[in-house]
């Protein structure tokens, strides 16, 4: 009778433990996608680097293979961050990679209604390079100094005013004498290489670009000026209506997503061989080895947004004045599906500021 009494506490022990343990992987497992109702994810991304996830993840299938067969991936590379944003204002786009600043403005714009920023995807990768010949081993040396940027009011653009400013120089625009001539990033190329610009502040690749095929200088590595070296590059934006409604969707992507960005960590000669190759495909040209290895060096995939760099990115650009009042971004972050994937990996999750 006594052994039969233990026999059956140790059933009921091993029923309750096996119970625990399904309803602790339920709570922490990240939803799945409704497979009864077939659903098209119209997705955004550029063919750079800084996009690594997604160049690996769309071309091998990943994602497709994470969503299932009921959803419809349907890619679309772009090669600037405000298409984007215009293409989700209209209607047609519901996640994407894009950099920090387009992200902000289409916030800001939007009043808060289109986008919300989900999670990173790359840090660092952006630098300032000058020219030898120009003379340039200080700050006070970009008195009088053409420079570039690749778009008036982009990412790039406001670091450049950022660092004039916060070493007593002014652009010309602004009533100093520091020229700043925003130029897409292969003109910037063709004018380092005629003469025709001192330096530029640019994203990788095109920061190696100017190193290894234009001879050029680097004059700052924009880790230097960030905490840790660590500042948001490239994000992820969901549109508000598609986050609302498909919240599986979003969350399985940001699983896949976080797992490729562990994986890239971990491999990092294969991702880069990976992203290289489907640049060449998309573009029409890989980058050099050379290149390549020199860009990978200065930026890492991630899926932390920083959101502490990307609200002092705001603050720079309202001080640049491309802002008309200081941006309220209490509600451009919603973290709640990347920390859901984080602590079902048992990783830390991600605070918002």
């Amino acid at each position: 009778m006594a052994h039969h009494r233990l026999q059956k506490s140790v059933r009921t022990v091993l029923v309750v433990s096996v119970v625990m343990l399904l309803l602790t992987a339920c709570a922490s497992a990240p939803a799945a996608p409704d497979s009864s109702v077939p659903v098209t994810l119209r997705v955004g991304y550029f063919p750079n680097i800084t996009h690594s996830q997604a160049l690996i993840g769309v071309s091998r299938g990943d994602f497709q293979k994470a969503l299932g067969p009921n959803v419809t991936i349907e890619a679309k590379t772009f090669n600037a961050g405000p298409s984007v944003i215009e293409t989700l204002f209209a209607g047609q786009l519901d996640l994407s990679y894009i950099g920090p600043n387009p992200a902000i403005n289409g916030y800001v714009q939007s009043e808060g209604e289109a986008l919300r920023v989900v999670a990173g995807a790359t840090s660092a990768g952006a630098a300032f390079v000058v020219r030898p010949a120009a003379g340039i081993r200080s700050p006070q040396d970009l008195h009088g100094k053409k420079l570039a940027s690749p778009q008036l009011g982009n990412t790039q653009d406001v670091a450049l005013r950022a660092y004039l400013e916060a070493n007593g120089l002014k652009p010309a625009d602004q009533g100093g004498d520091v020229e700043i001539i925003p130029t897409a990033n292969p003109g910037i190329l063709d004018l380092f290489r005629s003469g025709q610009i001192d330096g530029a502040w640019v994203p990788e690749p095109w920061a190696a670009r100017l190193i290894v095929d234009a001879g050029g200088t680097l004059f700052v590595d924009e880790r230097d000026l960030w905490p840790d070296g660590q500042f948001t590059t490239a994000l992820i934006i969901v549109s508000k209506d598609f986050l609302t409604n498909h919240p599986d969707i979003v969350e399985t992507w940001l699983r896949t997503h976080v797992e490729l960005t562990i994986w890239e960590l971990a491999h990092p000669d294969e991702a880069k061989s990976l992203s290289n190759a489907q640049i060449e495909q998309l573009t029409g040209k890989a980058l050099s080895q050379a290149v390549l290895d020199e860009a990978w060096s200065r930026m890492a995939p991630t899926y932390d947004p920083l959101p502490a760099t990307l609200l002092a990115s705001a603050d720079s650009a309202f001080q640049a004045g491309f802002l008309k009042e200081k941006p309220q971004l209490t509600g451009l972050f919603d973290l709640t599906a990347l920390n859901r994937v984080l602590q079902s990996q048992a990783l830390e999750e991600i605070q918002t500021p």
